[in-house]
């Protein structure tokens, strides 16, 4: 079958690894008819969150709000500091984004914008969220702490969300999952998730994924490989029961 050009791709977190982002893109090599779209958390625990997010913003592409991004935001309230926030963000990540910067004032300008980000995106057939969703509450009654945070909840449940739409997610490392392996993309009851966990030393894979051709496109921020590979030969399905045990015991 051939390929179709206009592609939907959508792009897990980047956790300010510039290079690698630039790599990947670099193998998809997106035309002007793709659509390109981020998961969030662009920022945080790589080298250069700076560059990410000027390049993101600058690009045009589509992007949602992280769980990082928040923790950005609720540092900085009404344009000012808020120092307990501060700390949290600082300690999950932020201090490296800092350092990114230097002293040429442009986050203030960043975090402008990523007020407009939103919490997700709806393309018919895919929904795009960060996290999740909780699978007992309507989207109107979830909020950033479902669609930015959640885990567990959502990838333990047992028939998907929408009868007509996979949720693509990132947030949750995908080998953190059962019997995922660092770089597989994990693929649950009505979700997939392409977080492979490119600031991880475990993985280091940053993940692209065309939709359209059902085709994954993966930079290692640590080797400086690439690779390209069908869908279906890099995912791995999760069964629900599995998830709140496994996870109980990765974190012991």
């Amino acid at each position: 079958m051939s390929e179709i050009s206009h592609r939907r791709i959508i792009i897990g977190d980047v956790h300010g690894h510039y290079e690698g982002l630039m790599t990947l893109l670099d193998a998809i090599a997106p035309n002007t008819d793709d659509q390109i779209y981020f998961l969030g958390d662009l920022i945080d625990r790589g080298p250069d969150s700076a560059n990410v997010l000027k390049f993101v913003q600058q690009s045009g592409y589509q992007c949602l709000l992280g769980n990082h991004e928040q923790l950005l935001l609720d540092a900085f309230p009404n344009g000012r500091i808020f120092h307990p926030a501060l700390q949290a963000w600082l300690y999950s990540g932020g201090r490296a984004t800092v350092a990114s910067y230097g002293d040429n004032g442009i986050l203030i300008d960043h975090i402008e914008w990523l007020k407009t980000l939103p919490k997700y995106i709806d393309l018919g057939d895919l929904w795009l969220v960060h996290a999740g969703v909780h699978p007992n509450l309507p989207i109107e009654a979830q909020t950033t702490q479902e669609f930015c945070w959640i885990r567990e909840e959502f990838h333990s449940i047992a028939k998907p969300y929408f009868p007509d739409k996979l949720i693509i997610t990132g947030h949750t490392i995908t080998f953190t999952l059962p019997n995922v392996a660092p770089g597989e993309l994990a693929r649950g009851h009505g979700w997939l998730d392409i977080d492979t966990g490119a600031y991880h030393p475990k993985s280091g894979w940053l993940t692209g994924l065309d939709m359209t051709n059902r085709r994954v496109y993966q930079a290692n921020v640590f080797k400086r490989v690439v690779r390209m590979l069908p869908l279906d030969e890099v995912v791995t399905e999760i069964e629900p029961a599995q998830v709140l045990t496994h996870r109980q015991a990765l974190f012991l």
